[in-house]
């Protein structure tokens, strides 16, 4: 058997299940029930520092940008 008949041969069977097995294990573990917490604190990470205004050092900082982002 030539090498491109076996390599084939291989991904058209256990290949194709090894990866289906691969993809039916990742939406368990996504949808696994302890994983809520972590997703949820994922998904709101970014706005965790919103309740407060940016601190002074950085309004400085960006304060010189502005101008770039104006159209005139």
């Amino acid at each position: 058997m030539e090498t491109y008949s076996l390599l084939r041969a291989f991904a058209d069977s256990w290949h194709l299940l090894f990866m289906f097995c691969f993809f039916i294990g990742v939406f368990v573990y996504i949808l696994r029930p302890g994983g809520k917490k972590v997703h949820e604190d994922t998904a709101n990470m970014i706005f965790r520092n919103d309740d407060k205004p940016a601190a002074e050092d950085n309004r400085k900082r960006h304060a010189g940008h502005a101008d770039l982002r104006e159209a005139k």
